[in-house]
């Protein structure tokens, strides 16, 4: 699909893509020559020809070197405007990219897929394609959503902590392939200074973990959000107290999560399975989730049981 503007311009992104393209011919390359050279899969090396995937900038720099030893292509890629035009968002979903436009940290607690701002587009594109079947629509949507991450995912770019319930690492969406590129994609994202991502180990039966997936957002003046999602349907709680229970929790599911270090190395695993197209772990999430309800409920009866007073043996 192009991205063309309302007008039915060609966009900038499409014009550096061709500009990639015509260089790559003039040098004698191949897209599989020029995907070997970074390295990465040759589709990566098509989108970003047609306009349709934002490169890194460290993989422009490899272009420039193979392709154009004047710099042009890491010039124009810092004046490219990935995302225009911006798609519209759900109206359900609009508050909440209006939030993060502005937001100055993020935290996020994430259960069973990737959040938004951490997916690549490939693994976006599958997830969306479960409810939406029209091609021009899922495609919208996709760029929708990642248009939201560019400002994430800066180098000078809000803080932004995730906590990951393990369940989304062994949650197949799309198939290996997209799997192991989305773990690809959270290690290198983890190496940004203002992100910092733990995993949640699933087989971990305390802390309780939250019902929902959620997310604290702090805009200026330091006023705190909690957002939670539903089917279709985003909610907002601004209530002070809830806010800061929320944040407490938070802090416990941090405390109790795998460290920076153990958590790439988790994810390295995860991926070199992905790689080997081993089928992933069976989850054990809604189990863990039974164990702790069952705990509960046994604290409950415990506490609510009838005192009988035991006599003592004197001494």
């Amino acid at each position: 699909m192009k991205h063309k503007t309302p007008s039915g311009r060609t966009t900038s992104a499409e014009l550096f893509g061709e500009l990639v393209r015509q260089l790559r011919i003039r040098a004698g390359l191949t897209q599989d020559q020029l995907a070997s050279a970074l390295p990465v899969d040759r589709s990566l090396i098509a989108h970003i020809e047609a306009g349709k995937r934002r490169p890194d900038l460290e993989h422009v720099k490899v272009f420039d070197r193979l392709l154009d030893p004047d710099g042009l292509l890491a010039e124009m890629w810092g004046k490219v405007d990935w995302y225009a035009p911006h798609p519209a968002h759900p109206d359900w979903f609009r508050k909440r990219a209006e939030m993060d436009a502005k937001a100055v940290a993020l935290r996020e607690f994430q259960m069973q897929v990737m959040p938004g701002l951490l997916q690549t587009p490939e693994y976006a594109r599958a997830l969306i394609a479960r409810d939406e079947t029209d091609a021009s629509r899922l495609e919208d949507r996709v760029r929708a959503r990642l248009s939201r991450q560019e400002r994430f995912l800066a180098k000078d770019g809000p803080a932004y902590r995730v906590i990951l319930d393990e369940c989304a690492l062994h949650a197949l969406v799309g198939d290996s392939r997209v799997m192991e590129g989305q773990c690809a994609h959270l290690l290198n994202v983890a190496r940004t200074a203002n992100v910092v991502i733990q995993v949640l180990p699933a087989q971990r039966s305390e802390p309780v973990r939250p019902t929902t997936s959620l997310s604290l957002i702090t805009l200026p003046q330091g006023r705190e959000v909690l957002y939670s999602e539903s089917v279709n349907s985003g909610h907002f709680v601004h209530d002070l107290e809830t806010v800061r229970a929320t944040g407490r929790i938070y802090d416990v599911l941090r405390a109790e999560a795998l460290s920076v270090g153990e958590t790439a190395a988790l994810i390295r695993d995860v991926r070199e399975r992905y790689a080997r197209d081993e089928a992933p772990h069976r989850c054990q999430c809604g189990d863990v989730a039974q164990e702790q309800l069952q705990r509960q409920q046994l604290r409950k009866l415990h506490r609510n049981r009838p005192r009988i007073p035991r006599r003592r043996p004197r001494p």
